[in-house]
């Protein structure tokens, strides 16, 4: 091999899959490896055993490997055999290698046929192997036996497809040379994940059962399914042999007697036979590996780097220390502490890029949630003159009142005054619901001990229960507060006289003075036809004045503006089929907004989003639609009076003194609300946390349960420092490999323009339509020392390259391994392909 750190290469490998079996496969490293894949009976398990030299696999009708079977050879002075699942039990009896495997398969499938993805791992130690690692995968079967699945083909299917799609895995496809090779489903799985053949090797077994007269030299020349890496032929121990427990010796034996004496073969005899397959298997691994080598210590490095912190942590770690508990718990709470603090407050360092924070959304609820649901519960313009025309009227009695009754304003804005409670109870609900998610999320860092996150929820959760009612008494005392004195001596208090000269219109108009922007961002405008391509998304910008969009954020090509003029917003309910949240706009006066559209439909990903660009089209003063009960519209329609001129002034001028106290009183509480619930509760709960969450914790129980740790913080400290370990002891090992080794490069691809494909070269006319459709088609024997035809590609001549694979002397006109440059003279009798 050139040096013994690459000698090394396939043991290091071995105790990887080792190490990681036994850790559930945590490192997430794909391994390279070789996975044997065929159909049943092509000869899978015989070409193992001939490696080892030993009789290990179970055998019998249906399918004999149920688990995929990791086999490691290892070159060794002596011979014996061990389980990753026996550990330090050594099988010096191979008949009870086999009656593990067979028990060991039952454990994990059953007995009747069942097949399961978990591996057994076999180590064989022997001096007659060379060092290999393969994977025996289960046989693919068209038919269920015993109680399997109908749907066995498939479930075998996509065992052999978890191996055989990574790029770091070898296949070894084995197809028996007494079938049609267009037939294997062995190459067909690997055609599938492996197109340009980089990773496939074809093993042909059966050869000494082919029909008198027929032979497999095309395919083991690579011509007639050419592979980039070729193919190789074994012989192996018929039923009866095996039955009659014929020596594997022996049998090696008459499979070299019969490539050197078969007149097809004995040409290439040094390249065929098993001992030439375990010499290229472990020379293609070891190639393998070298190449997958500096990705390989690239991804173990970066494992063990992310890695070292945690483990670190558990090295010298003693589980009952009561020492060590209590530190412990005070880190803990500590913790919990700072991640509560930053998510309310905010924090440079480590910011959640996914998601809103606590804060971020209790913010939203202050400045964007709270006042959309305070101008929800404003009235009915309709319903508010209502409701100031009966108020005059039954202030007045059965006299005709001269002036207006300031009493009738009185007992309008306290009724209005009154339904802001709901508004400010919700909020304050709103703000509790996003303080209990965020004590959640922050002790996400407790679940290695369940009893302490359990508590700490349990505390923490109850004082803002308990702050609750305090905050909700706090706030609707400020609504009383309101409602004890009207004070129209307020300095933003309009007063009568103002009042009879403005009109509401006036009132509102200069409510948004200027066209500054007020947000920006993507929505979905949902009502566009099928016909005109269907909902599209495109880049709003909605200022004081208009609602408009762009094609996209540059904001270079508008495609409409909307004025703001009589709109309003209403919810549209969420479709079955949609995902999006959706709102509309739409004119009070009954005309269209949008082209022929009477609404402008306009879509969200999320409902918080919605409530988000409705806010802002409050700003902007587009108001949200009002649901005028079915008993107000009776009694409107029932108490049809007529007003005269003086009652409508009256009307007016209390409408106006309303509107100016109740922005008075809005304002007020819309700055009120968030000091009093940052006050009672925020702050409240972070001083919590800070000073009385440790001694409740302490007064809650013994100290000694709460820092239980969880089975799974036990499995994963244990993973956690096996893997660090065996992360670094890999390293060790491949920091002393030299990879300047010179080994066999990969061969080219190989032309199969014959067969009519596209890999280019031209395309040579197919093999005669009357040649029989077997591996065997055109064959025909060769003379006894008869020498091969001129320019015929060698014998597996992806191998030809190797310095252990020296060219025949006998056949110096030998082509190379690569693709000849001129097509070969066709024979008298067939056309020889490329």
């Amino acid at each position: 091999m050139g040096n013994r750190g690459m000698e090394e290469l396939i043991p290091l490998v071995n105790k990887l899959q080792d190490a990681f079996s036994s850790i559930g496969q945590a490192c997430n490293l794909d391994l390279p490896q070789i996975a044997v894949v065929g159909g049943q009976s092509a000869g899978k398990s015989s070409v193992l055993e001939n490696f080892v030299g030993r009789d290990f696999l179970p055998r019998g009708s249906g399918i004999v490997t149920r688990r995929p079977l990791v086999l490691q050879l290892i070159n060794s002075s002596a011979e014996w055999a061990e389980f990753l699942h026996c550990k330090g039990k050594k099988f010096t009896d191979f008949d009870e290698v086999r009656q593990e495997i067979e028990g060991e398969t039952d454990r994990v499938t059953g007995a009747n046929k069942g097949i399961s993805p978990i591996p057994i791992n076999l180590r064989v130690y022997s001096p007659n192997v060379l060092n290999l690692t393969l994977i025996d995968l289960p046989g693919i079967t068209k038919v269920p036996v015993g109680d399997q699945p109908a749907d066995i083909e498939q479930q075998i299917r996509d065992m052999i497809m978890q191996f055989i799609t990574r790029e770091s895995c070898l296949i070894l496809a084995v197809t028996p040379a007494n079938t049609d090779l267009a037939n294997s489903d062995a190459l067909k799985l690997a055609k599938d994940v492996d197109p340009q053949g980089l990773r496939t090797i074809g093993v042909i077994t059966k050869l000494d059962l082919m029909d008198e007269g027929t032979d497999a030299r095309d395919v083991l020349e690579n011509k007639l399914l050419p592979l980039r890496r070729g193919y190789i032929g074994v012989v192996n121990r018929s039923q009866k042999d095996i039955d009659g427990r014929k020596d594997i010796k022996a049998a090696l034996e008459a499979e070299r007697k019969f490539f050197l004496s078969h007149p097809a073969y004995r040409h290439m005899a040094e390249k065929m036979g098993t001992p030439r397959l375990q010499k290229i298997l472990n020379q293609q691994l070891t190639n393998h590996i070298r190449d997958t080598l500096p990705a390989f210590r690239s991804k173990l490095q970066s494992q063990l780097l992310a890695l070292d912190k945690e483990a670190e942590e558990y090295r010298g770690y003693r589980p009952d220390d009561p020492s060590r508990k209590t530190k412990q718990l005070l880190q803990m709470v500590q913790q919990f502490s700072v991640d509560f603090e930053k998510r309310i407050e905010g924090s440079g360092d480590q910011v959640d890029t996914v998601e809103l924070s606590g804060g971020a959304k209790i913010n939203r609820i202050f400045h964007e949630r709270f006042p959309f649901e305070l101008v929800k519960m404003e009235c009915d313009e309709k319903e508010m003159r209502r409701e100031i025309s009966y108020a005059i009227k039954n202030i007045h009695g059965i006299r005709t009142g001269l002036f207006t009754p300031d009493m009738a304003f009185e007992a309008i804005v306290k009724k209005q005054v009154i339904k802001l409670k709901e508004p400010c109870v919700k909020c304050v609900d709103m703000v509790i619901q996003e303080l209990i998610n965020t004590v959640r999320q922050c002790s996400n860092k407790l679940e290695c001990f369940p009893r302490l996150r359990e508590e700490t929820e349990r505390i923490v959760t109850s004082h803002i229960r308990d702050r609750e009612s305090r905050a909700k008494d706090q706030v609707l005392l400020l609504i009383d507060i309101q409602l004890s004195y009207i004070n129209t001596n307020h300095e933003d208090f309009i007063g009568f006289a103002n009042a009879q000269q403005r009109s509401s219109q006036t009132n509102k108009s200069q409510s948004s003075a200027g066209n500054q922007v007020i947000r920006k961002g993507w929505l979905t405008i949902n009502n566009i036809s099928i016909m005109k391509g269907g909902a599209k998304e495109y880049w709003f910008v909605l200022t004081a004045e208009s609602l408009s969009w762009f094609k996209d954020d540059e904001e270079k090509e508008k495609k409409y503006m909307l004025p703001l003029d009589n709109l309003k917003v209403r919810d549209v309910e969420k479709s079955f089929m949609s995902s999006k949240h959706i709102f509309c706009i739409f004119n009070t006066e009954s005309r269209n907004v949008y082209k022929d559209n009477r609404t402008l439909e306009l879509a969200c990903d999320s409902q918080d989003d919605v409530d988000s660009w409705k806010s802002s089209l409050l700003r902007a003063g587009v108001y949200p639609e009002k649901t005028i009960t079915v008993e107000s519209e009776t009694t409107t329609s029932t108490d049809n009076f007529s007003m005269d001129p003086q009652l409508e002034r009256k009307v007016e001028t209390i409408r106006n003194l309303v509107d100016s106290y109740m922005a008075i009183v809005n304002k007020c509480i819309r700055d009120l609300m968030p000091k009093t619930i940052m006050h009672l509760m925020i702050n409240n709960v972070k001083d919590f946390i800070n000073a009385e969450l440790l001694a409740q914790l302490y007064s809650a129980g013994d100290q000694n349960a709460l820092m239980d740790e969880s089975q799974e913080q036990a499995l994963r400290r244990d993973e956690v420092l096996r893997t660090h370990q065996a992360l670094k002891e890999a390293l060790a090992i491949i920091g002393d490999i030299s990879t300047s080794t010179i080994t066999v490069p990969l061969p080219p691809p190989v032309d199969t323009s014959w067969m009519g494909g596209s890999t280019g070269g031209r395309r040579s006319p197919p093999p005669s339509p009357t040649a029989p459709r077997r591996m065997s088609s055109g064959q025909r024997p060769a003379p006894r020392g008869a020498p091969p035809p001129p320019n015929r590609p060698g014998p597996l001549g992806p191998f030809n390259n190797s310095a252990d694979s020296p060219q025949a002397p006998s056949r110096p006109n030998r082509a190379p391994p690569s693709i000849p440059s001129r097509r070969p003279p066709p024979s008298p009798t067939r056309q020889v392909p490329p």
